[in-house]
């Protein structure tokens, strides 16, 4: 998560940038925002869409002889599915693996992301990728932004998930640190991030900043996956939606269950193990409460700072009854 410090010290990046700066495009609050009808199941040999694309492994021929459960993986902000690679590597031995990425991060195109809201219209992009697919109960594993719109697909009313795990992601990341914050208070300076990032692109996120979130996977991302980046118009409002808007209104509509696996250090001048205790208050408006699952020596690359807690954990949230 991008420091208020860190954010704040964009502004000086802004200085020579137009006097007339772009606004980001605003969510309505969640309060208002209508519910979605669920459309009739739609056979068709190709899913095709201009916010998403979906890339699907599933185990060879004859294997295994149980019935093929369906994993969905979504990746966080300008990460592509690559992130999820040894995950999707060893899930698909065993489970059906839908591989979603976001258009606009990495090397996709924006197509229709690159034009208001981002969040909302991909999540609704997954809901009908799985109900075009028939998918019954799948699994959803989302983690930051990914793990946010995880969290909007189990509030739908018109699909029916089988069980979610957000990595590293809170319904309102501010609340993590302050749980009295709103979206209101986090605008302003989610409006500066939104241009210096829309007139600097990707080194916008890519400096220190975020690398300072990431503590241990800056390194680790650049050795093995890379910057991802992609189109700064997406990449700008996607950060302004994480930033702004806030979801734990949604959480008292999900009835599956829900398990919240982050980064954890036991030293105690850490950020990791202050905010300790924010993640059950994060997720308390919830039916029934959320699993929580700490990895420790994690930052907020969980699957990528510790692959094989990572992977222990997600055996176990899919081995659940």
């Amino acid at each position: 998560m991008i420091s208020l410090l860190a954010l704040t010290g964009l502004m000086f990046a802004l200085a020579t940038g137009p006097e007339a700066a772009p606004l980001p495009t605003r969510a309505a609050p969640v309060s208002e925002v209508p519910g979605r009808s669920a459309p009739a199941i739609v056979a068709q040999a190709r899913f095709t869409s201009n916010r998403i694309v979906v890339e699907v492994r599933q185990p060879p021929a004859g294997e295994p002889s149980q019935p093929v459960r369906d994993v969905i993986l979504i990746p966080g902000l300008a990460s592509t599915a690559l992130v999820w690679e040894p995950v999707a590597e060893r899930l698909s031995r065993t489970h059906r693996v839908h591989l979603v990425s976001v258009r606009g991060f990495g090397e996709l195109g924006a197509g229709d992301n690159g034009r208001g809201l981002v969040a909302g219209p991909v999540a609704a992009e997954v809901a009908r990728y799985i109900r075009a697919r028939g998918l019954r109960d799948p699994a959803v594993i989302g983690h930051s932004m990914g793990g946010q719109i995880a969290l909007r697909l189990a509030s739908d009313p018109g699909i029916d998930l089988g069980r979610v795990m957000v990595v590293d992601a809170a319904p309102f990341f501010p609340s993590l640190v302050d749980d009295r914050a709103t979206g209101q208070d986090l605008e302003p300076i989610a409006a500066v991030a939104y241009q210096a990032v829309l007139f600097l692109g990707d080194d916008a996120l890519a400096r220190q900043p975020w690398a300072e979130g990431m503590g241990s996977t800056a390194g680790a991302l650049e050795a093995w996956v890379g910057w991802q980046g992609g189109d700064a118009r997406v990449l700008a409002q996607s950060l302004y939606e994480v930033m702004t808007v806030d979801l734990r209104p949604h959480l008292a509509r999900i009835d599956v269950p829900v398990t919240v696996v982050y980064g954890w250090s036991r030293r105690e001048d850490s950020p990791r193990y202050q905010l300790q205790s924010s993640w059950s208050q994060a997720y308390r408006g919830l039916r029934r409460p959320a699993r929580l699952v700490p990895i420790e020596g994690a930052e907020h690359m969980v699957m990528i700072d510790q692959p094989a807690r990572f992977m222990a954990a997600v055996d176990e949230f899919l081995g659940q009854p």
